[in-house]
């Protein structure tokens, strides 16, 4: 079976994506980022590798005229390498008017967090995931258990100067 692609439309009424988020998997995380930042959902594209760069930078991809950097999720959060299957895919998202990708383990869903819902970021030794969340809850998942969801602050995902960077490495 063929992976099918999600398009997020950013014309859409601002009101209906308020407080939704698309919850993905990475290191056996539910992580959440809010839809207003994601593009496109894509499955693996073949990516042009560079040399000397971070370990989480796998190089960069061209779709339909646009290039763009990607980055491992699970590296950059302080996980492992692991090999990709049909079930990695690449977030496609907006910084800064610049597009960035990031492999994921797998996609969830999109889901509705209001902001009374959301917690403070809990404490983690791992620096790397403590510095880029926005705050923590708890949803239902599609088969009604109760799951941890981490928010992911985009911004703070990457340092200006890995931006920098990586936009370089695009041209």
């Amino acid at each position: 079976m063929k992976r099918q692609e999600l398009r997020i439309h950013q014309q859409a009424n601002p009101d209906t994506l308020k407080d939704r988020y698309l919850t993905f998997w990475a290191d056996n995380r539910l992580l959440g980022l809010s839809i207003t930042c994601v593009v496109q959902i894509v499955g693996l594209q073949r990516i042009t590798h560079f040399p000397d760069s971070p370990a989480y930078v796998k190089g960069v991809v061209s779709l339909r005229g646009d290039t763009f950097p990607v980055v491992d999720l699970r590296q950059k959060l302080g996980g492992d390498a692991k090999e990709y299957n049909d079930r990695n895919c690449i977030i496609i998202t907006k910084i800064s008017n610049s597009l960035y990708g990031f492999i994921v383990d797998g996609v969830e869903a999109v889901c509705q967090v209001l902001q009374e819902e959301i917690l403070p970021v809990p404490y983690f030794t791992n620096e790397s995931l403590s510095s880029c969340l926005s705050g923590a809850t708890k949803i239902l998942t599609g088969s009604n258990k109760e799951k941890n969801l981490l928010l992911i602050n985009l911004q703070k995902l990457l340092s200006k100067e890995e931006l920098e960077k990586l936009a370089l490495a695009e041209r």
